[in-house]
């Protein structure tokens, strides 16, 4: 209670919130330990920590605990709704409702349907959404989409690209900040222990968080922080660590410039978008580029990577990823057979959970504004 009551506290400070809107909030919280307590409760919101196992745990005992017809909502940010839905008696009571980060800041919850939904859980997590102003995302999400730009930046470490330059690159296109500090912001002993729980392994993420290096919280990650300070400064212990890990696994360093690093960390982004056009998974490219404004900061004036995707021709996209070595699969791409745009006619999968996957999907329009796109 003190950590949120601080949160409000500091925002009041800065002039986001009014100077009364904290005491106002604490009183709304009525603070109690222990599950049983969900009892009464008709939508409940779970947050515990980003593995299966512990998901599990906690939703068999809200099955037990919660009264029947409530929502039983998840936080989660990638794992399978549906598995974890799996381990109640009322699946189709569950829902994904994942608020972005920091959420008392950022305005997309993604709503993440099961495949046993009705309906009512997916209805009534908007209404709460509707309630509360924000932004909400109908779509099924998709674990890859959301990490495709880390992994390109990760990609680049191995090859001996600095952190800083990286982060340099993504805030000249228009980004708020680069990959590594926002994983340094999130943290990353969250998605070390999620790998470990998943037998999965990212040798230079590793590393850092081996060495005790967990984010802002710990003060050191991808960069070092000040104390009370959240401006990043590049960390030559992080230069070694990385010769390290690269010697280790027999690479050496390349001169990558600044172009290939951009395209690679949007291609990939709009490779992974297609993608998920493809199986149904998101139902229009305006879904994806919604939470790309959101919920990553994806500069407005460029209209979102699937707009972006649009103007800079996807065709274009498709040849110039096939002529570097970034190892993007661009095959989802060309299978739409449409240079031109998205407005071609979407291929419609016998597994896929969207009913609007086989409908023509036409761009949605966005302001035109006079910043010249210099990335082509």
């Amino acid at each position: 209670m003190s950590t949120i009551q601080g949160t409000w506290e500091a925002s009041a400070e800065r002039g986001s919130i009014p100077a009364d809107a904290p005491g106002k909030r604490m009183a709304l919280i009525n603070a109690a330990v222990g599950l049983s307590n969900v009892k009464d409760a008709d939508l409940v919101i779970e947050a515990v920590f980003e593995t299966m196992a512990v998901k599990k745990e906690v939703f068999a005992q809200l099955d037990r605990y919660a009264k029947q017809g409530a929502v039983l909502a998840s936080n989660t940010s990638y794992l399978d709704i549906d598995e974890i839905a799996s381990v109640t008696d009322r699946p189709r009571d569950v829902i994904g409702m994942h608020f972005f980060s920091p959420g008392n800041v950022m305005k997309l919850c993604e709503i993440a349907r099961t495949a046993n939904r009705t309906g009512r859980a997916d209805d009534r997590g908007f209404d709460c959404q509707s309630a509360n102003c924000r932004r909400r995302l109908p779509w099924i999400r998709r674990q890859s989409h959301v990490r495709s730009r880390r992994q390109a930046g990760g990609q680049a470490h191995l090859r001996g690209r600095a952190a800083a330059s990286d982060g340099g690159v993504l805030t000249k296109f228009g980004m708020p900040m680069g990959p590594f500090v926002m994983g340094d912001m999130a943290g990353l002993d969250i998605g070390w222990l999620s790998r470990k729980d998943r037998g999965v392994q990212s040798a230079i993420s590793d590393a850092l968080c081996e060495a005790g290096r967990f984010g802002l919280k710990a003060g050191k990650d991808w960069y070092k922080y000040e104390a009370g300070s959240r401006a990043p400064i590049p960390d030559p212990d992080v230069k070694r660590l990385i010769d390290e890990t690269l010697t280790r696994l027999g690479r050496k360093r390349q001169a990558i410039s600044d172009e290939e690093i951009l395209k690679r960390m949007m291609y990939s982004i709009v490779n992974e978008g297609a993608q998920v056009l493809e199986e149904g998974i998101a139902a229009r490219p305006s879904d994806i580029d919604v939470v790309r404004l959101y919920g990553f900061g994806w500069p407005i004036y460029r209209g979102g990577p699937m707009y972006w995707a649009d103007q800079v021709g996807l065709k274009h996209i498709a040849e110039r990823s096939r002529s570097t070595q970034s190892r993007l699969t661009i095959l989802h791409l060309s299978r739409r057979r449409c240079s031109s745009g998205w407005s071609c006619k979407a291929r419609s999968s016998p597994h896929s959970r969207n009913p609007r996957a086989g409908a023509r999907m036409r761009y949605h329009k966005w302001p035109v504004t006079k910043h010249r796109d210099t990335t082509r």
